[in-house]
């Protein structure tokens, strides 16, 4: 009994301990600290650029990728207390997120209610902050890009700055908002989170004049956090063999009429044998061209 009265009080000094140091390390709040250690500890997460965040000036909104019901837990431990986030309606109900909706201002949110979007601009005029969990997608759907232009109006009635926000890993977790087919589940995946420096629609558009409205310019600007939690050092074999860890080397890459499905373990295999006959017939260096028939070539080359 003593032992393991002694092995709780070690576990709670850990973890006040881990907590005031991520105070220090962040700028968090105490209690934001204690339920933000958990997630730390379980899914090693690179955190730096959340620093980002945290000193953006008001008024900002920060556009968070939801790929998982993992992002309000986490963003509510780490985004300034003042914060108001705007929750999905499942995310708003949930009861396990009940402890870190205490951490600051929740509402559920609904990009056709106009009353809401007013209310919103209001919150951002008077030097507020938003956080909005958008879906996760590479190519939006009517629906989808519906809530990237509720947020552009927003941003842009209240000259309010864009700050994306990425959870690299977030996808593969058990509470992942993709299919499993899709996205193979890990439970302790290391997660890393990117964050851009603040920008208005303004900015946005500047960059890019040939844009085609400035929500696409802030649906592009989204997906670039999502590019820079990418290491784009790492080769294509490398990035190959990390996929192929993720999914399991049966699962098909491509599937093609005439030379039937390409698996990653076929890809490897293929890549090999290429690569042999490639090297046996010419010099290091040279530049060689290929004539591809199918689509099962074009990805084995």
């Amino acid at each position: 009994m003593v032992l393991t009265l002694a092995l709780l009080a070690g576990l709670v000094l850990a973890w006040l301990l881990i907590g005031v140091v991520e105070i220090f390390r962040l700028g968090l709040r105490f209690t934001q600290a204690l339920l933000y250690v958990p997630f730390k500890l379980a899914y090693r997460i690179a955190d730096s650029r959340i620093r980002i965040a945290r000193q953006a000036q008001a008024p900002v909104i920060y556009v968070i990728s939801h790929q998982s019901r993992f992002e309000p837990a986490l963003m509510l431990s780490l985004l300034p207390e003042d914060t108001l986030h705007i929750l999905d309606e499942a995310s708003a109900r949930s009861p396990w997120l009940e402890l870190w909706r205490e951490l600051g201002r929740t509402i559920a949110f609904n990009a056709e209610h106009l009353f809401v979007s007013r209310r919103l601009v209001r919150v951002l005029r008077g030097k507020g902050r938003l956080a909005v969990y958008l879906p996760d997608a590479v190519e939006p759907d009517v629906k989808m890009f519906r809530l990237f232009r509720a947020v552009t109006r927003i941003a842009m009635q209240a000259d309010a700055k864009i700050v994306p926000i990425f959870v690299g890993g977030a996808r593969g977790l058990p509470v992942s908002l993709t299919p499993a087919d899709k996205a193979p589940r890990h439970w302790f995946p290391q997660l890393s989170i990117s964050v851009l420096e603040p920008m208005t629609i303004a900015e946005l558009v500047a960059r890019n004049p040939d844009q085609a409205s400035n929500t696409n310019a802030l649906f592009d600007r989204v997906a670039e956090a999502r590019l820079f939690g990418t290491n784009l050092d790492r080769g294509l074999f490398l990035a190959m063999r990390d996929a192929a860890d993720r999914v399991g080397a049966s699962h098909t890459i491509i599937e093609d009429v005439i030379s039937g499905a390409l698996t990653y373990r076929k890809l490897f295999i293929g890549a090999r044998v290429l690569g042999r006959r490639f090297e046996a017939v010419t010099a290091p260096g040279e530049a060689v061209g290929v004539m591809l028939p199918n689509a099962n070539g074009v990805v084995l080359s």
